[in-house]
């Protein structure tokens, strides 16, 4: 059984940094396709990053230069480093994995195209 579980939220001003983590158990995080998703309230949930297989990722374009998409050693963990943050960043914040043998699917970020999900960490950016 696949299981995600996020951490690393929090509170921050704007300008500030975090990194969220998405510790995986059941699958190796360089097996599928891996991504963050976003919800901010009044928003529907929106593909932030993801990162196939082979190490390419691909970033939504409000964060693109922002925030980097990036795997353990161990390949236990996907990463979320988040920098010059501001308060259109704020919203629940999702990890998720698709299936195994990634294709240029994968960096579409579509939330159909993936199927587990872990229960969020809150990122609350403040001016």
């Amino acid at each position: 059984q696949v299981q995600l579980v996020e951490s690393g939220g929090g509170s921050v001003q704007a300008g500030g940094s975090l990194k969220l983590s998405c510790t995986a158990s059941g699958l190796r995080v360089d097996m599928y396709c891996m991504g963050w998703f976003r919800k901010a309230p009044g928003k529907e949930r929106e593909g932030v990053a993801a990162l196939g297989s082979d190490g390419t990722a691909s970033y939504e374009d409000s964060v693109k230069g922002r925030f980097t998409i990036s795997r353990s050693n161990d390949l236990k963990n996907l990463y979320l480093e988040m920098n010059s943050l501001k308060p259109e960043d704020t919203a629940m914040y999702y990890c998720a994995s698709g299936p195994r043998f990634v294709g240029s699917w994968c960096l579409g970020r579509r939330e159909s195209d993936f199927a587990t999900w872990g229960q969020g960490t809150q990122v609350t950016v403040s001016s």
